[in-house]
């Protein structure tokens, strides 16, 4: 008990001390700071500024508080869609006017891919790009060529058919070695050069009708189907030995055309020869048949069509004795 009221009077004489050591102005400053008796309010310090009802309208202005909570109508919403700073341009240096969108936007419809390969070489644009290519095989139907297209040396079958193609030319497939098939059906073809196909020795297949064709070139001996239907062909059109040496020959069309005569004479491998609606009136005994070999049948060639001639088949019985079925077309 003695040390806590010892501790307790050291504590009251270094308060008094302290206190007087205060200059006088300063104590003076504190009593006027403190409440005396009777007030209704306690005084908040504030620095330099005591709130109190005299100033409490300056220190702080609630008269503009309505113009502060008002914003108007709201900000548009910015959507980040890159993680890159911004750059500001000054409205100072800034000379071009903003953008606006249009209310009626237009699209502009893609050319098509008539106009583009009307000249084609000339635009330089590959092949597969305009045609399409599935391995050794292009496709470039309807699309309105005019010329035959540069073809990858792969080429082995050609599609072109429903253009306005009209003439071939020795160099439009010269090194395609691996070409098979050519189909260049509904074309307006009215010239090939003599040479076009003469060193395609792989060519299987050639299929030009619906064109205006009036002749026929140097064909390769490999060719096993040649269609020439719906031309203008006529017999002076076609060398005498045209397809004497074309062993592999199956199957050929010559149906609508203006053929007077039988081309020949025709491979032992021929199968299948459609000449109807031609102009053939007359033909040859050894057109078909051997007349020297009586006892000989050409059991291959089985399918002769000559219906829509003019030509009565009863006055040639020579001509197709040695054929295991007799041509169709007219006998009276």
């Amino acid at each position: 008990m003695r040390l806590l009221a010892f501790l307790s009077l050291l504590a009251l004489v270094l308060q008094e001390s302290g206190t007087a050591s205060l200059p006088r102005k300063e104590r003076k400053r504190r009593e006027e700071r403190m409440p005396r008796e009777g007030d209704s309010f306690e005084v908040l310090p504030l620095g330099n500024d005591v709130l109190n009802p005299d100033n409490y309208g300056e220190v702080i202005d609630l008269s503009n508080y309505e113009e502060l909570t008002d914003y108007g109508d709201q900000l548009p919403e910015v959507k980040v869609t890159s993680f890159a700073p911004a750059t500001r341009i000054s409205p100072a240096k800034s000379t071009t006017a903003p953008r606006t969108p249009s209310s009626n936007p237009t699209m502009t419809r893609p050319t098509t891919a008539g106009p583009l390969l009307s000249s084609q070489p000339n635009h330089g644009l590959p092949t597969c790009l305009v045609c399409v290519c599935l391995g050794s095989s292009v496709y470039c139907d309807d699309i309105d060529l005019e010329d035959i297209p540069p073809l990858p040396r792969r080429t082995a079958y050609l599609y072109a058919r429903f253009n306005r193609i009209s003439r071939i030319r020795a160099e439009d497939f010269e090194g395609l070695t691996k070409l098979k098939r050519i189909d260049l059906s509904s074309n307006l073809i009215s010239s090939i050069d003599n040479d076009a196909f003469r060193l395609l020795h792989a060519l299987q297949d050639l299929i030009l009708p619906e064109n205006q064709l009036e002749a026929l070139p140097v064909l390769p001996s490999g060719i096993e189907i040649l269609d020439v239907r719906q031309n203008r062909l006529r017999s002076s059109g076609i060398q005498p030995v045209a397809f004497r040496a074309m062993e592999k020959l199956q199957f050929l069309y010559l149906s609508d055309n203006l053929l007077d005569s039988i081309p020949g004479p025709l491979p032992l491998s021929l199968r299948s020869v459609h000449l109807q609606n031609n102009l053939i009136e007359t033909m040859q005994r050894d057109v078909f048949c051997d007349p020297e070999e009586h006892k000989y049948t050409r059991r291959q060639l089985e399918d002769i069509r000559l219906d829509g001639n003019p030509i009565n088949l009863s006055l040639f019985p020579s001509a197709y004795f040695c054929l295991p079925r007799l041509p169709i077309g007219r006998f009276v």
